[in-house]
């Protein structure tokens, strides 16, 4: 299949790197962080009791569902509160979970294979998680980063979609996004009137997921990030050439 590609928008979590080392790390580093510099929520809110209060919040919290880090910092505000210990430590708190979240570990083709598409179309970030691409060293990589929580609405909405394709200069149709997710990523975007690419990458079993929607489907469908890369190179006519800064 060939059709314009005048611009990329990408998706972060669970495609340029796995989420769950980083979920895993943040509970870990968060709680010896804690046990050092409030043993008393630390005491209280252990990990299995901590990651209980998140969900929690953001059952209780819908109408910040865009924005993970209020839900987080509120998480965090209730812990420390209920066990008596000094509100100082918030933002401590937060800083600490914060720089664990943007520790990550590629998928072992990201790297190499974003630096190829950036060198060929402009590329958006476009991400619900809280994931920051400086703190990260990725930004020479993108032309923009849109995050749910600034734009004040969360993929599957169509809108921050739309407001990607604003800031590339470009029409919905000559988009491709780029995501791992079916619901959030695939069929938002095609709802949204771009196009779409669904990065399908083998689970643990080894084997990629089922597509589970009678009847849309994504545009593009690959099990890694070169793929889309070798795509684009065998496709010169319709993508843009674009040199990375």
């Amino acid at each position: 299949m060939s059709f314009p590609v005048r611009a990329i928008t990408l998706d972060l979590d669970d495609t340029l790197w796995p989420f769950a080392p980083i979920g895993a790390r943040i509970e870990r580093v968060l709680d010896d962080w804690l046990r050092e510099h409030s043993p008393a929520t630390a005491a209280m809110f252990p990990v299995e009791r901590m990651r209980a209060v998140r969900e929690e919040v953001f059952a209780t919290h819908p109408q910040h569902k865009h924005d993970l880090s209020t839900l987080r910092r509120l998480t965090l505000e209730r812990a420390l509160r209920e066990s008596g210990a000094d509100m100082a430590l918030l933002e401590p708190a937060y800083e600490t979970f914060y720089a664990a979240r943007n520790q990550v570990e590629y998928y072992p083709d990201s790297l190499a294979a974003l630096e190829r598409i950036a060198a060929r179309v402009p590329i958006a970030a476009v991400t619900n998680g809280n994931a920051d691409l400086q703190r990260i060293g990725l930004t020479r990589y993108f032309a923009h980063q849109i995050h749910s929580r600034d734009h004040g609405a969360a993929k599957p909405e169509a809108s921050i979609f739309l407001a990607a394709c604003e800031r590339l200069s470009a029409a919905p149709a000559d988009v491709l996004h780029v995501g791992d997710h079916i619901e959030m990523d695939v069929l938002g975007a095609a709802r949204a009137g771009l196009r779409s690419c669904w990065i399908n990458r083998p689970g643990d079993d080894g084997r990629p997921q089922a597509w589970t929607h009678d009847t849309l489907r994504p545009d593009l469908e690959f099990t890694t990030l070169t793929a889309l890369a070798d795509w684009l190179d065998a496709h010169p006519h319709f993508a843009t050439e674009h040199a990375v800064a």
